[in-house]
């Protein structure tokens, strides 16, 4: 099922209970029910849920999103430094620069085409991608430089490999969902409370205040949505992608 369905049908579905929830009520009150009468309380209350809420909404979407930029952030820095391996290998001896330039292509093509895949539906990262890393490691650090300007070039390639590594660990780590359970389920009883509160302020049915209503509870969906949407950084709708990944592998002879 498709994410925006997924996301219509709850705006839908959270709107619905709203407004049948609304004209139940409204039904078994009786004639001398007076919806203007509400307790100063119960709005200062009303007004202090919301506002409460609303940051708490804030600073998720913010923690999901900061979560998402770091993991495109990890996904750059990881094409940077392979990118550098592969250049500062021209200071080596051709045969030398080409096994490793064939080893950084053959990682990041298997990233492109079969890891990320993996990554996206399983939030690992695959064994194959690991070894064909290390074989970039190995081609480096195995090579014994004859000349000063290979020494030079030495030390900023071992660098650039860890630099990789690093960035690769990094990406591994963010596969996962970033909002603990305890967080989401804040989030969802504190959106059913604010919510609630509409009927605390005793709701009429005149249309514009069902409409009010239903945008209102439609909005939370959305937001809460949204928040589902980054929290996997990898795998769903607004997710970070290869293509940093992708740049270099086309650089390298695709």
């Amino acid at each position: 099922m498709s994410e925006w369905l997924v996301l219509t049908l709850a705006m839908v579905a959270a709107c619905g209970v709203v407004l049948i929830v609304t004209l139940l009520r409204h039904r078994r009150t009786g004639e001398d029910y007076d919806a203007s009468d509400t307790p100063d309380v119960i709005e200062y209350m009303t007004m202090m849920i919301g506002v409460v809420y609303a940051i708490v909404l804030g600073l998720a979407i913010a923690g999901v999103w900061e979560a998402r930029g770091a993991a495109q952030e990890y996904v750059r820095q990881e094409a940077q430094a392979l990118h550098e391996v592969s250049e500062r290998a021209d200071a080596y001896p051709d045969d030398v620069r080409d096994r490793i330039r064939a080893d950084v292509h053959s990682y990041v093509s298997h990233v492109v085409t079969k890891e990320w895949d993996t990554m996206a539906d399983k939030g690992e990262l695959t064994d194959r991608g690991r070894l064909l890393l290390r074989q970039v490691r190995q081609d480096v650090t195995d090579y014994r430089p004859a000349s000063d300007h290979e020494a030079q070039t030495y030390q900023p390639l071992v660098d650039a490999v860890a630099a990789a590594d690093d960035a690769r660990s990094s990406r591994a780590d963010s596969t996962g969902a970033t909002m603990p359970g305890v967080v989401w389920f804040g989030l969802v009883i504190g959106g059913l409370v604010t919510i609630g509160m509409i009927f605390a302020l005793q709701i009429r049915r005149t249309p514009r205040e069902l409409l009010l209503a239903g945008i209102f509870s439609a909005l939370f969906a959305f937001l809460l949505f949204l928040i589902w949407d980054f929290d996997s950084p990898y795998s769903r709708g607004v997710a970070a992608n290869a293509e940093p990944l992708r740049e270099l592998l086309s650089q390298l002879g695709g």
